[in-house]
């Protein structure tokens, strides 16, 4: 009987060190987990003009986790000279084809757009070729402003867009 007390209790301490050992591996692989999860909560900067961005002080994008905010986007070259000056419509393209770069930088789409804000020094123009907006967003389209102001960053500006986007994985 003293045998077989002594092989059980052996047998019950062998076991819960590798139980113990086991719950080590878990901890670990949960720890990993949890350092993944927070680095994904990190900010991630994106600039599509990075000496434009410098001079004015803006990254043009940031996300962290599943969400991502970007700036509003003009009618502008890489030299930060306006681009269709005096034409809204091709000045509203140009602004979507810019965040469309920026969107798809992060593997996102316009169908991730969740808010969306318009700004324009001529909100009569801008209405009249609106329905542009039609061609982007086929599904759904975002929440969002629509303000008309007295003028934009650089002289010539007619219209600046700026969105945030989720992906949910």
């Amino acid at each position: 009987m003293t045998k077989i007390y002594l092989f059980a209790s052996s047998l019950l301490m062998g076991l819960s060190l590798l139980s113990g050992c086991n719950n080590t591996d878990t901890s670990k692989a949960t720890a990993e987990k949890e350092l993944k999860a927070t680095q994904s909560d990190l900010p991630e900067y994106f600039n599509l003009r990075p000496k434009l961005e410098k001079d004015y002080g803006y990254s043009h994008a940031v996300k962290i986790g599943d969400d991502l905010k970007i700036s509003g986007a003009v009618s502008m070259d890489d030299s930060g000279i306006i681009v269709a000056p005096g034409n809204m419509e091709q000045q509203m393209k140009n602004c979507y084809s810019d965040l469309e770069k920026i969107l798809q930088h992060y593997g996102y789409t316009y169908e991730d757009v969740v808010a969306e804000n318009i700004y324009t020094t001529n909100m009569d123009e801008f209405i009249k070729v609106s329905g542009f907006r039609n061609s982007i967003y086929k599904k759904q389209f975002p929440t969002g402003t629509w303000l008309e102001v007295k003028g934009l960053a650089v002289k010539g500006q007619l219209i600046e867009i700026d969105m945030e986007a989720h992906k949910t994985k």
